[in-house]
């Protein structure tokens, strides 16, 4: 009996030193990591919506490349492939996630700059209002990343320091990976007049 109770409160005092050690915690951050990841997704999602929104606006005032729009519609459907699991936002994954999307902005980028030669497309209504929300979401997208880094950083802080870094090993909470810059962003674009 009393080796019994003895374990009941070893048992007690190692669950409040463990929640002391800041599992509650590393559960919080954890989960807000997986709400940014959310958002982010949610972000290129909206970016995808509007793709085909588009590419029939620009389909239906310009005659020119097909393969231009075939490139995007295609960046579109390779990317909507691709799905991360918050509990699996290794560098891998999101590296994966990252090139596909990456697709999507190069695709986008080159139609853009197509429409640049005709001025009755981009003096349409919708094709405006298309292009401003395209930039709009744009913008989210860098805000929802840079959201989502923080939110590693703060997670990967918490998992790496004393003496959390126990009980983040104990439970099996270890370092995620956040986005990176895109290869080359470093360099500066080549403009040519």
């Amino acid at each position: 009996m009393k080796k019994v109770l003895i374990g009941i409160v070893a048992v007690v005092v190692l669950l409040a030193l463990v929640s002391g050690c800041g599992y509650n915690g590393l559960v919080k951050m954890d989960e807000d990591v997986k709400t940014k990841w959310n958002q982010v997704e949610a972000q290129y999602q909206r970016r995808a919506d509007l793709i085909p929104n588009l590419v029939s606006t620009v389909k239906g005032a310009a005659k020119f490349e097909q393969g231009t729009l075939t490139a995007v519609i295609e960046a579109r459907a390779s990317a909507s492939k691709i799905t991360i699991d918050p509990d699996k936002l290794n560098a891998e994954n999101i590296e994966k996630y990252q090139a596909a999307q990456g697709q999507i902005t190069q695709a986008l980028g080159k139609l853009m700059v197509l429409t640049e030669n005709y001025p009755e497309l981009k003096a349409t209504q919708q094709f405006s209002d298309l292009s401003a929300q395209l930039e709009g979401t744009e913008n989210r997208i860098t805000v929802a990343r840079k959201d989502f880094n923080e939110s590693v950083q703060v997670f990967n802080t918490k998992v790496r320091s004393f003496p959390t870094n126990l009980t983040a090993g104990l439970f099996g909470f270890s370092a995620k990976t956040g986005f990176k810059a895109d290869a080359g962003a470093q360099n500066a674009p080549k403009v040519e007049f």
